[in-house]
């Protein structure tokens, strides 16, 4: 057991499962913001359009959902500028010290 400790303490798990459940929480935050706020406002700059719903048909059963995408992308790059940003901040990519061999 202690040697399980010993690894929990060093490997920083602990920050690494909290980082984590933020990380989920602020992916929903981030999402509902693209969708609720974002799209529609490139919606009203496109001329109303709804760019979750734009695709491209390629038959009668198969779409590429462009529109889609490029609203997953901008979650992407918001979620990735929020970390970033926020790691950098705070200082806490100098957090972990370095581990002697």
């Amino acid at each position: 057991m202690k040697g399980f400790i010993k690894f929990i303490r060093e490997q920083g798990v602990v920050g690494l499962a909290v980082g984590f459940i933020l990380g989920g929480a602020v992916s929903k935050l981030v999402s509902s913001l693209v969708e609720n706020v974002i799209n529609p406002l490139v919606g009203l700059a496109l001329g109303k359009v709804n760019l979750a719903d734009k695709v491209i048909r390629l038959s009668d059963t198969s779409v590429l959902k462009w529109g889609a995408m490029v609203s997953t992308f901008i979650d992407f790059v918001i979620i990735a500028g929020v970390v970033y940003f926020g790691v950098t901040a705070l200082k806490l990519d100098k957090l972990d010290a370095k581990k002697d061999k």
